[in-house]
């Protein structure tokens, strides 16, 4: 996570993990900043951060903050230092078996068409609402394995922000399926695993108000 998100982008794409963390390392004054920022960033914790303990071999905490490049370096999605490009609000990270879905609450700023302003917001604080991509039905691969996550094996994971300026997503954590109404796009409802504490929910109501 570390090496995709600071070198990532100015290595060879097929510059090694090892060689990404060797360039980092060679950056003495670099690595000496990191750790004071780190020191500072202790701080500045909002959230007490929850393991996640269905699936431990991926490095995120609940209601912590990441990057997309975060994101999929911790779903090791990718090869060597460089992470695979995401743009969309959907992400299938098949090593994982786990549906990536990153969502945008307050769609009144940023670059989002008519067809992308799709209707996401937290019901309460353990529910919440989604809408697939516009082309999404209910009876396609995508959609099935939606609904049926949990039956065949794969899991829900989301990712939250307020605004379209702002990098960096709540990590949710894993959900399951409850219902869905409609068809291109699906709206679909999630029970979270980790109900959401009182100021995510707030922030997050405020936001689609």
């Amino acid at each position: 996570m570390l090496v995709g998100s600071l070198v990532g982008g100015s290595v060879p794409k097929e510059a090694s993990l090892s060689h990404g963390a060797g360039l980092l390392w060679r950056h003495t004054r670099l690595r000496s900043e990191l750790l004071d920022l780190l020191g500072v960033l202790a701080t500045r914790v909002e959230h007490v951060g929850i393991p996640l303990v269905s699936d431990p071999t991926v490095p995120l905490m609940v209601h912590a903050r990441y990057t997309r490049v975060e994101i999929l370096a911790a779903f090791d999605v990718g090869e060597g230092a460089r992470v695979m490009p995401w743009q969309t609000g959907v992400y299938w990270a098949s090593k994982a078996r786990s549906d990536l879905l990153a969502f945008t609450l307050d769609k009144t700023t940023g670059q989002f068409s008519p067809t992308t302003r799709y209707r996401d917001y937290a019901i309460s604080s353990e529910l919440i609402h989604w809408e697939s991509q516009s082309t999404t039905r209910a009876d396609s691969e995508t959609g099935r394995r939606y609904q049926l996550h949990d039956s065949v094996g794969s899991h829900i994971m989301l990712f939250a922000r307020e605004r379209g300026d702002q990098r960096a997503f709540y990590f949710l954590g894993p959900a399951t399926y409850v219902k869905h109404e409609a068809d291109q796009p699906m709206a679909i409802t999630w029970r979270l695993q980790c109900a959401l504490p009182g100021d995510l929910f707030a922030a997050f109501a405020a936001a689609v108000a």
